[in-house]
């Protein structure tokens, strides 16, 4: 009897343990899709050479491989933000992964370069519709507190997970299957994801009755697909050729009029109010500014260990490991340490430490060791960032309006990944202004070393940006007019 009561006395109640339970289930099929979605961001990069050589692409198709994806990824994401607002986060997030699974299996059944190229960008559009959703699926299944925080801690972490684990899988699946199962992977996962979230997920939309603000959403998508495109031609065509500026200065011009037509309609797609709370423009910002180095931190990371110490692409991802799994406990820490030291306090942090690892990273050379060309510094840079992008994701959301909560998850995504796109770009153009295009060990080596110093500038600006203009402490748990 003692026993039973005591039992009694620490159980959940049946309906308190079944509402924790959906939750997480909740949490999980979120996570599971914006692990995708990272994933695939990088994944392809290993598994390249082997597409060139089966499909007979030039050099021009196979950087599109990469760019065709995160231009459609960065595009439309603003607009599926906002439609999993008005049509359903459920719905986007089913229609988001459904699109992706099967531009997945489209791209590794592939028997022509454009093939590959369409589904690619297809692949990336089913991105965008999904990735808004997954956020905010978790910050409406999770109140305002430290549970979302936790949530949002969890949502981070394996985003970052699946953006430093893309070059051991593909490395694996290239070296074990082929390259096909590099895209393959994702269809039996994905419709994995789509049964459990058909099951698990309940509808919500907070934008009843509004309309889709079209001349809006395609001024904007526009807008980004423009600047993307002419922010990957930079590595081709350099910053000041007309194959660069025109794409470039077209998007800035889409993006004004977009600004311009957002300020005078009735149901703007992004309401320009959104960006008086400090919190979310601030958070942008320096998601944006962290987001350019990175993603780019991975790409140096693995072409210094194939290119300059002669890994192969699974010796490459496994090098990795160690940083792979930093990012995930410093996401996973970091609600921690906000509780004691509050939001801004730790991004800032974080971003010290990373720039900590980018200036060791930056004394690399041309016959370095495993532990300290790659290890130790890659542990430092990965800590840092994923102690920094737990709480800029939690500050956005949180000064956000119930009824923008989709579009400002939206925001936080695009900011990361055209910061990425940006980073990757600049860090490229500066490393290959080094090496002028000598390809001996020692000239690859100045040339990521040169990356890798700029990184560390940047990141010590963005800690400065974060430490002036994110809420202080005890302002951060609440949006600001």
């Amino acid at each position: 009897m003692a026993a039973a009561r005591s039992h009694t006395q620490t159980s959940l109640p049946p309906s308190a343990a079944s509402r924790s339970a959906r939750t997480w289930a909740v949490i999980l099929a979120a996570c599971a899709g914006q692990f995708l979605v990272v994933l695939d961001v990088s994944v392809v990069n290993v598994a390249l050479p082997s597409m060139r050589a089966d499909l007979g692409l030039s050099a021009t198709g196979l950087q599109w491989v990469l760019n065709a994806y995160s231009i459609a990824f960065a595009g439309f994401m603003l607009l599926g933000g906002r439609a999993a607002d008005i049509f359903g986060r459920k719905r986007m997030f089913l229609v988001g992964l459904g699109l992706f699974t099967a531009a997945s299996l489209a791209g590794g059944l592939a028997q022509e370069g454009w093939q590959l190229l369409a589904a690619r960008a297809v692949q990336g559009l089913g991105a965008a519709v999904l990735a808004p959703a997954t956020l905010t699926l978790v910050t409406a299944a999770v109140p305002p507190g430290p549970a979302r925080t936790r949530a949002i801690g969890t949502w981070s972490a394996v985003g970052a997970a699946g953006g430093a684990a893309g070059g051991l899988v593909g490395g694996v699946l290239t070296d074990l299957l082929s390259w096909r199962w590099v895209l393959l992977i994702n269809v039996p996962v994905g419709v994995l994801v789509l049964a459990c979230a058909v099951a698990w997920l309940s509808e919500s939309r907070v934008a009843e009755g509004r309309r889709l603000d079209l001349p809006g959403a395609v001024l904007v998508t526009g807008g980004l697909a423009a600047v993307a495109y002419g922010i990957v031609q930079t590595e081709e065509s350099g910053w000041a050729e007309s194959g660069t500026l025109l794409p470039l200065l077209g998007g800035l011009v889409l993006l004004g009029l977009f600004v311009a037509v957002e300020a005078r309609t009735a149901a703007p797609l992004m309401p320009l109010k959104v960006f008086r709370s400090r919190a979310v423009s601030a958070a942008n910002v320096a998601m944006t500014v962290t987001g350019s180095v990175s993603f780019a931190m991975w790409f140096f990371m693995t072409v210094y260990a194939q290119n300059v110490l002669g890994y192969t692409p699974l010796e490459a991802g496994l090098a990795l490991i160690p940083s792979s799994l930093s990012i995930v406990i410093g996401s996973k820490l970091a609600p921690r340490l906000m509780v004691r030291a509050g939001a801004r306090n730790v991004a800032v942090l974080g971003a010290l430490i990373a720039a900590t690892g980018f200036g060791w990273q930056s004394t690399m050379g041309a016959d370095g060791s495993y532990l300290t060309t790659i290890a130790l510094p890659g542990v430092l840079m990965m800590t840092g960032v994923g102690l920094v992008a737990t709480p800029l994701a939690s500050l956005a959301t949180s000064g956000a309006a119930p009824g923008d909560a989709g579009l400002v998850s939206g925001l936080v995504n695009t900011s990361r990944t055209m910061g990425g796109a940006l980073g990757l770009a600049i860090l490229s153009t500066a490393a290959a202004s080094r090496t002028g295009g000598a390809t001996t060990a020692e000239a690859l080596t100045s040339g990521y070393a040169l990356a890798f110093r700029t990184g560390t500038g940047v990141l010590l600006g963005a800690a400065l940006l974060m430490l002036l203009w994110l809420p202080r402490p005890e302002r951060a748990a609440g949006p600001e007019s």
